[in-house]
């Protein structure tokens, strides 16, 4: 701005404003302090002072900003607010405009939280490839958890609901304050020697700090070593810590973990009898199909039998003997036909016939026919054969036809 000249207020406002909007130092800024005048506006947004021993600094959160809010503010609450640091130039004052508010423990924890998460995610504790799987049947389950307390008691009472054959074994630990994450990494290795099947660690919820135990590395470090499957259930189901991204199964509380590791004794029992009629009913078919078999099998035998082979064979004969029979008979009438027609054909030109019709059949003494009157001469003696009897002829004369010569 140039030196005497005279600007407006509005002017002034706006150049600041723009100094602030500029700085790249303010546009992400968290603010450590407690909160005062502390006012939810009807319009949604929320007015707020943040101050120290030494200063104070105004604040707002617009509405649309509250979504990340997890908590009600109150007068003499130590937060830190994260923000841009800007001008609201109608009033010519600078305030924090808070993006996100925390409570000022639970924001350093938070920063811890996910420091540790990094680095361990990192060094490959979260791989999913190096976890365990959760036995479906087991006989001891380890429970790391205080001895007092409704988690605990939550999952003894569905253990005895689901299957009361399981044995429980607790380890006490102190699950909150100092001493409580060597406590906890101490009992997952006490349980991991001692022939469980599967390890729950958890607690019910809490605050983030109430929770931290199970967010410190010697517990992480426990849980990764640990060479019995771990079920995380820590909290409630909102809450996540880094146990649960270690552990082989996370669940979202303690009375969940329980019923995930215990199986339902009735279920099973169901299973087996479902299991039993299946194999009656497979049994049975086998039987009937082996019945079935069976039977043909000895049918089949029954028609080989040396008696049935016989009773075949005598069937078989006397079925030729009837076709033999039928065959006979039949060719016996057809040669019978054809002995009528031959008999008619040679009745036809039969001597005897010709002799009935007046003619005559001549011969010699040794009865050889003589068909010629060339042959003959006078004085011999010939027969002479007629229908109705022969005749002893003595040649006196022979005369010869014209073509014939005498």
């Amino acid at each position: 701005m140039n030196r005497g000249k005279v600007y407006s207020v509005s002017s002034v406002n706006q150049y600041i404003k723009n100094m602030f909007s500029n700085e790249y130092a303010l546009s992400v800024v968290f603010v450590k302090g407690e909160i005062s005048n502390c006012k939810y506006h009807s319009s949604g947004h929320i007015y707020f002072t943040i101050k120290d021993e030494g200063s104070q600094l105004a604040c707002v959160m617009f509405r649309g900003d509250r979504g990340g809010l997890g908590f009600t503010m109150e007068n003499g609450q130590e937060v830190v607010a994260g923000g841009s640091i800007n001008v609201y130039e109608r009033d010519g004052k600078y305030q924090l405009y808070a993006k996100k508010i925390v409570l000022a423990g639970d924001g350093i924890l938070a920063e811890r939280y996910e420091q540790l998460k990094k680095k361990l995610g990192l060094a490959g504790y979260f791989d999913e490839n190096r976890k365990l799987p959760v036995p479906r049947y087991v006989r001891r389950v380890g429970i790391v958890t205080a001895q007092t307390g409704a988690a605990v008691q939550d999952m003894i009472h569905i253990a005895r609901r689901r299957n009361p054959y399981v044995q429980l074994i607790l380890y006490p630990a102190k699950v909150q304050g100092e001493g409580a994450a060597e406590t906890i990494a101490a009992g997952i290795r006490v349980l991991d020697n001692a022939d469980v099947d599967v390890i729950i660690v958890g607690r019910g919820g809490g605050s983030m700090e109430d929770l931290w135990a199970f967010n410190e590395e010697t517990v992480a470090d426990a849980v990764f070593a640990c060479r019995t499957p771990v079920i995380s259930a820590v909290g409630h189901e909102t809450d996540f810590t880094i146990t649960d991204f270690v552990a082989d199964l996370r669940a979202p509380t303690p009375s969940a973990a329980a019923e995930l590791a215990i199986y339902d004794v009735r279920q099973a029992l169901e299973l087996l009898y479902d299991y039993k009629d299946r194999l009656a009913r497979s049994i049975l078919r086998q039987v009937e199909t082996s019945a079935e078999r069976l039977g043909f099998l000895e049918d089949k035998l029954q028609g080989r039998h040396p008696e049935q082979q016989i009773r075949e064979q005598r069937q078989r004969i006397t079925n030729l003997e009837d076709r033999l029979t039928v065959l006979i008979t039949q060719l016996c009438r057809e040669r019978k036909h054809e002995f009528a027609l031959l008999a008619g054909r040679l009745d036809s030109v039969s001597p005897l016939k010709k002799l009935q019709s007046g003619y005559a059949y001549v011969s010699d003494e040794e009865e050889n026919m003589i068909d010629s009157a060339h042959g003959l001469k006078n004085g011999d003696r010939i027969c002479v054969t007629f229908a109705d009897g022969t005749v002893s002829a003595e040649v006196r004369e022979i005369t010869l036809s014209e073509n014939g010569g005498k």
